[in-house]
């Protein structure tokens, strides 16, 4: 178990430091679509959790989800970076999440299966991918129209 929390602690830090990488201007300019999504992907982590779409067998915390670590870590530094190389290129941003979002699926679901930490529940693999697809869209879709509306 403390392995574990191990692994989810890395898995949490490890992409925050690419940070610098980004360039304070992309952070400047993604950051809220960033925060959008995760803040939507928390809200999804309880309904889930209701719904029993997955579980978690390991938290950093007692109080804290176990989605924790993978919303504010990967998903969120993960969109700045995705957002920064794709956005104004629909078809690349596309391409780009599918395949993030198909090795996210299929591979590292299994991981997180295997080491013990979460499994999926009554969602299917190709349910989660259409999750993720949605999810991008309206990432996609929430800078198009700040971008659009808030000058700056």
């Amino acid at each position: 178990m403390r392995q574990q929390k191990l692994i989810m602690l890395l898995i949490m830090i490890l992409p925050w430091l690419t940070i610098p990488l980004i360039g304070k201007k992309s952070i400047k300019r993604y950051l809220s679509a960033g925060i959008f999504i995760s803040i939507i992907v928390t809200i999804e982590s309880f309904i889930a959790k209701k719904r029993r779409w997955w579980w978690f067998h390991v938290k950093i915390h007692p109080n804290i989800q176990g989605e924790f670590p993978l919303i504010w870590g990967p998903f969120l530094i993960g969109s700045l970076w995705i957002l920064k190389f794709t956005y104004r290129n629909f078809y690349r941003y596309i391409i780009l999440n599918l395949i993030i979002d198909t090795f996210f699926t299929y591979a590292f679901v299994n991981f997180l299966q295997y080491i013990g930490i979460g499994t999926l529940g009554r969602l299917k693999k190709i349910q989660l991918s259409l999750l993720f697809f949605f999810k991008s869209l309206l990432l996609y879709g929430f800078q198009t129209i700040k971008e659009t509306f808030i000058k700056g």
